[in-house]
């Protein structure tokens, strides 16, 4: 099972987009997926049709398992509409989270057992990060094999991307454990300065973690989502698509050439 967190500490990037064309991808490929929502505001969820405050449970009561095995987790799975692609699913009590339980010993490590007991039921886990710097990106963070940080192709993106950096630098100290990153620049127009420059500064500052390509601006990404379809099921021709086949060749082959 291989375990990706799409992360980034600023809204408006893609985050939600890239984990479900991700996932939608994989699934045509015949690969089981799990989603994980770990954002209190729950767009994962809801992009899959989904009332978050109407679910019969939710990543929240996850957190509160004393024994975490199949039988435990996965009852809190939901089915989606798309074939290959489960949930969990996120609820605004998510945000309580760091006040209620936050010091509690082992608090970080929760969705990693959790993930483990369901090891052999999935291929891939996809989690969709919230945008602040929590339980819910430790426990995401910690996770996970590889972070995909999507990264908007304009100038005030860049500031997001350096707090993800600097928080992934702090938790890699605190935990002893090196992360595995891919920055994905997203929303890119080439007809305009502002995309073409901070590509080009991406790939000056970043150059072993940058993704060499980018992900368009494409409308078929909000109509999709306004089907509630990943835009691989929603518009197989279109430019957004062919880019994610790219980003997810390219994702496969750093996994290959690191094993």
């Amino acid at each position: 099972m291989i375990v990706w967190s799409v992360a980034n500490q600023k809204g408006g990037v893609g985050k939600t987009t890239t984990t479900i064309t991700l996932a939608g991808l994989l699934s045509q490929q015949g690969k089981r997926v799990l989603l994980v929502d770990t954002d209190p505001h729950a767009s994962l969820t809801t992009y899959l049709g989904y009332d978050s405050d109407g679910v019969p449970s939710s990543l929240f009561d996850l957190f509160q398992l004393k024994e975490f095995d199949a039988s435990s987790v996965t009852p809190l799975i939901m089915d989606t509409d798309i074939e290959g692609i489960d949930l969990i699913p996120a609820h605004m009590s998510l945000a309580t989270l760091d006040r209620v339980m936050g010091n509690r010993s082992g608090m970080g490590l929760i969705l990693k057992r959790a993930l483990l007991a369901i090891r052999d039921k999935y291929d891939y886990v996809l989690i969709d990060c919230p945008p602040i710097l929590g339980v819910m990106m430790v426990n995401a963070l910690a996770a996970s094999d590889r972070i995909l940080i999507p990264v908007q192709t304009e100038f005030l993106a860049m500031k997001g991307l350096e707090r993800m950096v600097r928080t992934l630098v702090i938790m890699q100290k605190s935990r002893n454990k090196s992360f595995k990153v891919t920055i994905v620049p997203t929303m890119y127009d080439k007809r305009t300065r502002a995309s073409l420059q901070t590509l080009q500064q991406l790939k000056k500052d970043y150059p072993n973690k940058v993704w060499t390509s980018a992900v368009p601006v494409d409308t078929k990404f909000r109509d999709a989502s306004l089907k509630h379809l990943p835009v691989s099921h929603f518009a197989p021709g279109s430019r957004g698509v062919f880019a994610y086949k790219q980003l997810l060749l390219y994702l496969e082959r750093l996994a290959f050439d690191e094993s």
